[in-house]
């Protein structure tokens, strides 16, 4: 199991809104954050598990999935993504992984690709 996970990224402010805003339908708020170092952290549960940290190398190209337990939280965190300013990479819907893969998809501003998913039958 991961302890902790997250990208490089080439503006912290940007990217801390973005995450902030499109992480928000899932529960994940700021957990931690040490802004003169341009370090944020998120989390549902009170542990800050995914990290954004202003640095060299840059991510890009990363992907990373968050579990949503239905599908309209997909589709909540597919438009919140976007009005953050993310860009999208495929709407809410069902994909061949499997009969009951609900995803939704945003580049973020570095352009790592970010998921939501569902894995529930609805």
């Amino acid at each position: 199991m991961f302890d902790h996970v997250g990208p490089n990224v080439r503006d912290y402010e940007q990217s801390r809104a973005f995450y902030e805003q499109a992480l928000a339908p899932l529960g994940w708020s700021v957990l931690a954050e040490w802004p003169d170092h341009g370090v944020v952290g998120f989390g549902d549960r009170g542990t800050p598990v995914f990290w954004v940290h202003q640095r060299e190398p840059y991510t890009t190209g990363m992907h990373v999935a968050f579990t949503c337990d239905d599908r309209a939280t997909v589709d909540a965190f597919h438009a919140a993504g976007l009005a953050a300013g993310g860009t999208d990479n495929g709407a809410p819907g069902l994909r061949w992984y499997h009969e009951n893969y609900y995803g939704a998809f945003v580049f973020d501003p570095d352009g790592n690709n970010v998921e939501a998913v569902c894995h529930k039958a609805e």
